[in-house]
């Protein structure tokens, strides 16, 4: 249960970093049901790195709008055996996507060493001593609301402020939970209590979190902004627009980026240190 030994080598590269999505889980927004199953799931993070993941983010239960959550043990029916196989095949950090402190503590034993919890350690109390035990980096994730209700008409008197506000809370929370603040990731929440104009904003002025002092992590993949903004249905063909989020958000300081399709963001972003490196 200790970090993953590459984990501060790429936290210290100097080139962005690819999360790829597993969505174990029928009724993700984006791909519910294509890796439900066990083999089907494996079979996505062997191709999510080879073409170029340099994290795999396995998660069991749907954080869409208007989800539902799911039982602890159907959580951990879907998602240990999966971490487990590709914890012994693939050499990439494994996240577990979960704000529960028991899918976390049998994740990071089956092989995860990194807990990406949409809820900023807010929903289960024990999920920061957790982490602070197993030495384990955590995803700080901004959320108005819960999934079930976060986009009924999410508001902001100054987005922004607010969202830095929490983080500076959050960060003030995980410390005194003895979680050591070069372990802590923040992610704005792109889509989780936002509307259409937040989640362009958010994006536009990324930078303006980068004095908190931690890595940025931006997942704007598929998500419902662009799909409004392009009158694009959901799924892949969102593919290319997503990569335009990726640019601004690596532009104004995002250090990972959290996509579906790998493969794209690893080309585009080949390409976008090759003309940086030429100058």
């Amino acid at each position: 249960m200790n970090m993953h030994p590459d984990w501060e080598t790429l936290l210290n590269s100097p080139r962005p970093l690819i999360m790829g999505v597993v969505n174990v889980t029928p009724d993700s927004f984006s791909d519910g049901g294509r890796f439900l199953d066990y083999q089907d799931a494996v079979n996505q993070a062997r191709a999510l790195v080879e073409a170029g993941a340099d994290i795999l983010d396995i998660g069991g239960e749907s954080t869409r709008p208007y989800s539902e959550p799911v039982s602890l043990k159907e959580e951990l029916r879907r998602v240990i055996p999966v971490i487990e196989a590709v914890a012994a095949e693939l050499p990439v950090p494994i996240s577990i996507d979960t704000y529960k402190a028991a899918v976390a503590r049998a994740a990071l034993a089956a092989g995860a060493s990194l807990i990406n919890d949409i809820s900023a350690l807010r929903f289960d109390p024990d999920l920061a001593s957790l982490a602070a035990r197993a030495g384990a980096p955590v995803v700080l994730m901004h959320l108005q609301g819960t999934p079930r209700d976060m986009q009924r008409q999410p508001h902001y008197n100054d987005l922004m402020g607010e969202i830095k506000s929490f983080f500076r809370e959050r960060l003030d929370y995980a410390a005194s939970q003895g979680i050591p603040r070069d372990l802590l990731i923040l992610d704005p929440g792109i889509g989780f209590g936002k509307t259409f104009r937040h989640n362009l904003e958010i994006i536009h002025h990324l930078d303006a979190f980068l004095d908190l002092g931690c890595p940025l992590l931006v997942g704007p993949s598929r998500k419902a902004f662009i799909g409004h903004l392009l009158n694009l249905p959901n799924g892949e063909i969102r593919d290319v627009g997503t990569l335009a989020a990726i640019a601004i958000s690596v532009l104004k300081g995002a250090k990972i980026v959290r996509t579906h399709n790998a493969a794209y963001a690893r080309q585009f972003l080949s390409v976008w240190e090759a003309i940086l490196k030429s100058g």
